[in-house]
């Protein structure tokens, strides 16, 4: 049995990305996947990613809310396009809460939705689950660029 590739893996094998990047050996290696209208990610801290002992450091945690709300709106603007290969996207806005520590012991549940969109960018809320509690909050602003961008045929 083969394993399901995530939407990073399908679209985006060679990103570098240090969030969701999976040709980024040292990044965090975020693995999203589409499940009906909601996307979801499960990862695993590992000690370096802690802010002190037993805690998820706070840029980790934007880090993996980050990208994979990116995701999100990348896939969620490939469909409504009609297309068979996801937009190159950036984020315009982003805007973290962190509502309680986020333990590591054990898995990073990410959650993600899209609550608006046009042509060319989705705003996505996103959740971070941790201990059985959502622990983290995001939302933000992620745009498909056109030709010209430097991010433009990253993917």
């Amino acid at each position: 049995m083969t394993e399901e590739l995530s939407l990073q893996e399908a679209y985006s094998p060679n990103s570098i990305c240090f969030g969701c990047g999976p040709a980024n050996e040292k990044g965090l290696r975020i693995r999203s996947f589409a499940e009906g209208d909601e996307f979801v990610a499960t990862w695993h801290a590992e000690p370096h990613h802690q802010a002190f002992p037993g805690i998820l450091n706070g840029g980790i945690i934007g880090a993996l809310l980050d990208c994979h709300s990116n995701w999100a709106a990348a896939y969620h603007i490939m469909k409504q396009r009609g297309e068979d290969h996801a937009p190159c996207t950036v984020t315009a806005d982003f805007h973290v809460k962190l509502l309680r520590p986020t333990p590591v012991d054990g898995p990073i549940t990410l959650r993600a939705r899209v609550v608006e969109s046009s042509e060319d960018r989705a705003t996505v809320e996103a959740e971070l689950i941790a201990g059985g509690k959502v622990c983290d909050t995001c939302r933000g602003t992620f745009v498909a660029v056109k030709e010209g961008h430097p991010a433009y045929h990253r993917w």
